[in-house]
């Protein structure tokens, strides 16, 4: 019987690494092993370095292992090709070119990925190779629990459809029927703790702690109870000596004594290493650590790294003109990059600066795993609210959910207004009764919120990369969409000439480097570097320019002490390099702070020490 073992957790813990440790292991052991990402940022192909793709390849330096990388387009095409086919030489040709109309939306992406998913989970075979295990490395934890979720919500969707017209966004009913049995089958794999693990991987910090509780019972609440976790990014007990790291070390301390009272789960830990974690006898040398309780010293790899680190100052006018609004109109900055990087601590520390200088700013989240309040030390509420503590500071948490229900009442409403018959809007509430209805929603209530008040600076924090790209190609389809997911069905194709102006200047908008910057967040490591690379050449190819980069997690020169932080800044310093070879725009430096960023005062301290002092470079 094929294991299956699932990798969830927050962005950047380390979710991959584990996984690809895992596959490793258990493929050394003589197990015949697939490791799969549903990551839209996927970077298998960085850790076991060799090209993987959509799909499944052998990892040449070990035998019994294979790997997958599910490409979202190539999937939507796979699926499309195979819900259709049964239909193509039933239905006249115009018919089935409305049909695939119908199914050109982000609706049909989502559950294309997840389609493919699921294939792996109904049939762990192929090219009569049977798979021992199967490891499911997957998106951060917000957007895994989505993915876990498709099955309950389509079936039922599914269902509701087939009682009415016998059409949904994803195809036609009678084509899918097959696929929707696969998902029942999907659920109960899932739910048999004889058969699945789901390996929570966090970090020994409050948000990561926060947010894997919220996903076990998420989970236990759909049936899914075979648990586990790995602490990942322990600091070594010996860097104690580091006045830096021993006061992260205090702080990990408390954080894994709460772990141990209120996620009472099996638990292995996992060290912060003296380097990245790249190539197959680096992925074993992890695996001593983990499987085998090795000392983490022999893991660790100390390069040799210069004794002295000097900081250059530069000139903070190139920054500043790309985050400050100009006269004449409002600035929209979007923080972007793969999760984990720190791009909710980087937005919030930019809107309080900036609204610290006077500036009336809005902060906004759609990640489905929001830490606004977390972060700020405050509660964020799904409607706009003044953060009290901070005055020219407004902040919001957008929850889809939420937003999906006005969103779907306003076109309802505006339907009946227009006067649709009730069949039309019988058959319009079947169409937006399906779970990526959400993703629209929580673009079109962020453009709301920016747009309602003369804001000087709008900031949003967003999702991971790969959603993030996602949620901003929506606007630029967004007629098209409107015509599929609204007017399709009914007597006219009437095209809602309010809202298509409305996103073409939110398409001007994001396009143009006077009014909205776009800024990733990275930590000087090669994933972060490739994920937010390729994203921002994705942007570009969409007319939208990366406007500036945010390094985290640098160590500053001072707390480099020890062969371990000296190794560590040696490799921030080569890809601190690399960043600045590969994007050619102003880059701010984050220090590492000795605590967590978390309350409006560190917040404030953070915020004069990067945007007022040589932290700033570029």
């Amino acid at each position: 019987m094929t294991e299956f073992i699932f990798f969830s957790g927050k962005g950047g813990v380390g979710k991959t690494t584990m996984a690809c440790t895992t596959a490793v292991r258990a493929a050394d052991s003589g197990k015949r092993v697939l490791i799969v990402t549903t990551d839209p940022a996927s970077n298998l192909s960085d850790v076991f370095e060799q090209p993987i793709g959509h799909q499944i390849t052998p990892i040449a330096a070990v035998p019994n292992l294979w790997a997958m990388e599910i490409d979202a387009d190539r999937a939507t095409d796979e699926y499309k090709d195979r819900a259709l086919a049964p239909v193509r030489g039933v239905f006249p040709e115009a018919m089935v070119a409305v049909m695939e109309e119908q199914m050109s939306g982000p609706c049909t992406v989502e559950i294309a990925a997840f389609d493919r998913f699921t294939d792996f989970l109904d049939q762990p075979a192929v090219d009569g190779v049977r798979f021992d295990v199967v490891i499911f490395d997957t998106a951060p934890t917000g957007h895994t629990l989505r993915l876990i979720e498709l099955p309950f919500e389509w079936s039922r969707s599914i269902d509701d459809a087939a009682q009415g017209s016998g059409q949904t966004c994803i195809g036609p009913v009678a084509a899918i029927q097959e696929s929707k049995l696969k998902y029942e089958r999907a659920i109960a794999t899932m739910r048999d703790p004889e058969q699945t693990r789901f390996i929570f991987v966090l970090q020994p910090e409050a948000t990561s702690i926060k947010e894997t509780k919220r996903a076990v019972g998420e989970l236990e609440k759909l049936g899914i109870t075979s648990q586990e976790i790995i602490i990942n990014g322990v600091l070594p007990p010996e860097e104690a000596v580091n006045p830096l790291f021993a006061s992260r070390i205090a702080m990990q301390n408390g954080y894994l004594s709460q772990i141990e009272r209120e996620l009472p789960l099996k638990t292995q830990r996992m060290y912060l290493l003296d380097g990245e974690v790249k190539g197959v006898e680096r992925l074993r040398a992890v695996a001593g650590v983990l499987f085998d309780h090795l000392p983490v010293a022999s893991a660790l790899n100390h390069a040799a790294a210069p004794t002295t680190i000097t900081e250059t100052p530069a000139d903070t006018a190139r920054i500043f003109e790309r985050l400050l609004p100009q006269a004449d109109h409002p600035r929209t900055l979007f923080f972007a990059g793969k999760g984990g990087v720190g791009k909710t601590v980087a937005s919030c520390a930019t809107a309080f600066w900036l609204a610290e200088q006077g500036y009336k700013t809005l902060l906004l989240t759609t990640d489905p795993a929001a830490h606004l309040g977390d972060v700020l030390g405050v509660t964020v509420g799904s409607e706009v609210a003044p953060v009290k503590e901070v005055p020219n500071l407004w902040a919001a948490n957008i929850d889809p959910k939420a937003a999906a229900t006005i969103y779907v009442e306003r076109i309802l409403t505006d339907a009946r207004a227009r006067g649709r018959s009730p069949e039309a809007i019988q058959m319009m509430e079947e169409e937006l009764n399906s779970p990526c209805t959400e993703e629209m929603a929580a673009f079109d209530r962020f453009i709301e919120c920016a747009t309602e008040s003369d804001w000087d600076v709008v900031v949003f924090d967003t999702a991971p990369t790969g959603h993030t790209l996602r949620l901003l190609e929506l606007p630029l389809d967004w007629s098209a969409q409107l015509d599929v997911k609204v007017f399709a069905s009914t007597e006219t194709a009437t095209v809602d000439d309010v809202a298509r102006q409305r996103f073409e200047r939110v398409i001007d908008m994001m396009r143009d480097p006077n009014k909205s910057t776009f800024a990733f967040v990275m930590y000087p490591e090669a994933t972060p570097i490739l994920e937010a690379h390729r994203a921002s050449q994705e942007l570009a190819a969409l007319g939208i320019p990366t406007g500036l980069v945010f390094a985290n997690y640098v160590l500053p020169a001072a707390a480099c002490t020890t062969p371990f932080s000296r190794a560590r800044r040696a490799m921030q310093e080569h890809y601190l390099a690399e960043i600045a070879k590969r994007f050619d725009v102003p880059v701010v430096h984050l220090p590492l702070f000795p605590y967590e960023i978390k309350g409006l005062e560190v917040l404030s301290q953070l915020g004069e020490q990067v945007f007022k002092s040589k932290q700033i470079v570029s």
